[in-house]
């Protein structure tokens, strides 16, 4: 089997899978009650409360399938660091389900378990046979970083993990936006496990592959959950969901080298970020806000904007960073 076919194939059954998976979760969700509390001044959103939630499993179970299928040390060590930032956001919304309320971990119990998790993460990726340390650079050769990659991951697993969590705000938003990122990704493997193999070094280039074939089932998983997700949406991922999503977007940066794209893939997380860091800032400062909400999402609709033309607008927006980040790499 081609690499292309293997990561194409990886897409298609995940997508298939979630899309099977779907009624039966929601189903689940609704009789174990598991369902979403709106914040209160988000009013517009008002009527969303009690649609079932924590439905990430529907496109996480596929890609960790996958991951178990490709059965390397980076496809297994991705899946065991998203499904751990999962058990995270999972916790959180038990928390929120079982006191009806959208608050659920304390955000110190928060940043604690995801700094954990991201230590594990960076101790991994730097401990790999493969390119630990190693970080890609555009239009030079990659530089070993050594021990440097341990707090650099731990960064950017506490970054994409929050961002994505920000981004999640509307119908359809994150999962939208998170699968055209696992595109970009899967493209952006394959193509590098392509030369490290053409190099003599088929041994990292199945490593890069399988990232790829993990990257393409998150890609698929969430195509297929977008049915039940995109406005109006009959299921929400939850923090079980959006947490895992930053964790696998990155597991699949670090562990390949190209954590300096992330803010060119992930442009719409990391606006998301600045826009909250943005608002909060000029609020304590001038007493004045900068967005009529934030994160940018709601902003736009305040402005009159659709869920649905939103999450086209982060979409194509991601694919277009994506495809400068794509020139980049490949300088």
């Amino acid at each position: 089997m081609t690499p292309v076919l293997a990561v194409s194939l990886s897409f298609a059954l995940s997508a298939l899978a979630a899309l099977a998976l779907a009624p039966a979760v929601i189903r689940l969700l609704g009789r174990l009650r598991a369902r979403q509390t709106v914040l209160g001044y988000v009013v517009q959103h008002e009527h969303k409360t009690g649609t079932p939630t924590m439905g990430g499993g529907i496109f996480l179970l596929p890609a960790a399938a996958a991951a178990a299928a490709f059965a390397t040390e980076f496809s297994l060590i991705c899946a065991a660091l998203f499904l751990g930032y999962a058990l995270l956001g999972f916790l959180d919304d038990f928390i929120k389900i079982r006191f009806s309320r959208n608050l659920g971990l304390r955000p110190y119990q928060k940043i604690a378990g995801q700094l954990g998790l991201a230590a594990i993460a960076g101790w991994f990726c730097y401990a790999t046979e493969y390119g630990g340390g190693m970080l890609r650079l555009p239009f030079a050769e990659a530089a070993d970083i050594g021990a440097w990659g341990i707090p650099l991951t731990v960064l950017l697993f506490v970054a994409c993990s929050n961002s994505v969590n920000l981004t999640d705000g509307l119908d359809g938003l994150a999962a939208s936006t998170s699968a055209g990122y696992f595109v970009v990704f899967a493209v952006l493997l394959v193509l590098a496990a392509a030369d490290a193999a053409s190099a003599g070094a088929s041994a990292y280039g199945d490593q890069l592959l399988s990232l790829a074939g993990v990257s393409a089932a998150l890609a698929g998983g969430l195509m297929g959950y977008l049915v039940s997700n995109a406005n109006p949406a009959k299921v929400m991922m939850g923090d079980t969901g959006s947490l895992a999503l930053g964790g696998a977007a990155a597991a699949v940066a670090a562990m390949s080298g190209y954590t300096l794209l992330v803010p060119l893939v992930g442009i719409m997380f990391v606006w998301s970020s600045i826009s909250v860091i943005v608002q909060v800032t000029a609020f304590k400062a001038t007493a004045r806000r900068v967005f009529l909400m934030s994160p940018f999402h709601h902003h736009l609709e305040m402005k009159g904007w659709s869920e649905a033309r939103i999450c086209a607008l982060y979409t194509v927006l991601t694919l277009i960073g994506g495809a400068v980040a794509l020139i980049f790499a490949r300088a």
